[in-house]
């Protein structure tokens, strides 16, 4: 397929890539379910009635602390990261779904020698569960976990970190992600940002972070390599 756009206004040669960066949730994995039940569980008694799914798809992609915070008004929300914690580690193979074509693309990258690498903000505990879960951990050169930065995205520091990682060409590397944060933190460190049509936050609000491509299907990503 070759269905992927670049961002209006934009018109540049199409890179040849040798890396590829992946968000988690909301680009490669369907977590969006496990998300949302998550946060309605840990926010239970917290929130107002009517508390759903539109005001938590916003933030998606953020802090897992941060979002608490916003969503419960309080400074200290350790008690409520602990709940979401464990009620997401036990419902997590229930929801925990790949997106269409995801295990082949990366499958085909892999064997085409293109380098992968995941950038998230979840910690590496659940990163790794999920690509395991999902057969796709044998792919993935490097994972950049909350854990393992100061700064979260937007910053750049977790796609650097990564770029450090799998010694990396900035030039030659896509960020690809569903969140106006995966693509302010490319565009910051210099790679290639690429949005996901599938994102629930929809795909004008990618374009207006910035995207210079965005696809509507992961085998658009062959189109690179």
């Amino acid at each position: 397929m070759n269905n992927s756009q670049p961002n209006t206004s934009m018109s540049r040669t199409q890179p040849q890539i040798k890396t590829m960066l992946f968000d988690l949730d909301g680009t490669i994995l369907d977590t969006n379910e496990l998300i949302i039940q998550s946060f309605l569980h840990a926010l239970d008694g917290y929130v107002e009635p009517g508390f759903g799914p539109e005001h938590i798809i916003p933030l998606m992609g953020q802090p897992l602390i941060k979002q608490l915070q916003h969503f419960s008004g309080l400074e200290d929300v350790a008690h409520l990261h602990a709940k979401y914690r464990e009620y997401n580690w036990k419902i997590h193979d229930q929801y925990v779904r790949l997106f269409p074509y995801v295990h082949e693309v990366l499958a085909a990258l892999y064997q085409k020698g293109i380098q992968l690498g995941v950038v998230t903000t979840k910690i590496r505990m659940t990163t790794e569960r999920g690509l395991t879960f999902t057969g796709l951990k044998d792919y993935i050169s490097c994972m950049v976990s909350i854990e393992d930065v100061q700064h979260a995205k937007p910053h750049p520091e977790p796609v650097l970190r990564a770029l450090e990682l799998l010694g990396a060409d900035p030039e030659t590397t896509m960020m690809v992600g569903d969140s106006a944060v995966d693509i302010e933190s490319a565009n910051a460190a210099g790679v290639i940002s690429v949005g996901v049509s599938w994102s629930l936050k929809g795909e004008q609000m990618l374009r207006n972070a910035g995207a210079q491509y965005v696809i509507s299907d992961m085998r658009d990503l062959y189109q690179f390599v």
